[in-house]
């Protein structure tokens, strides 16, 4: 949610999917309506495998992909450039770039 506010100069809509098999056995009109057509991106976490199959592409996963360092979350979001400010300045970046092509 934080991410969608620092983009509140775009139309953004945020989906939560805390379990795929759930939604995978909704129908397929059910689940585009919540998907969307515009661009898709995946914030997660934890590892983003699995992710691909909703967002647009790989580029537009947003995922920790280190295990073991300890420290507050927020220290580490920070650390590893997961957090909230730095997400959604690349998600503005790749929202410019594909409107160039």
């Amino acid at each position: 949610m934080e991410i969608a506010a620092l983009l509140s100069d775009i139309r953004v809509a945020v989906v939560s999917l805390p379990c795929w098999e759930r939604f995978e056995v909704q129908d397929e009109e059910y689940r585009q309506a919540v998907l969307g057509d515009a661009p898709r991106f995946a914030i997660e976490a934890a590892a983003g495998f699995g992710w691909e199959r909703y967002a647009t592409s790989g580029e537009h996963i947003f995922a920790m992909s280190t295990f073991g360092a300890s420290a507050p979350a927020e220290t580490l979001f920070a650390h590893f450039g997961f957090s909230a400010g730095e997400i959604a300045s690349k998600i503005r970046t790749m929202m410019k770039s594909s409107l160039k092509k």
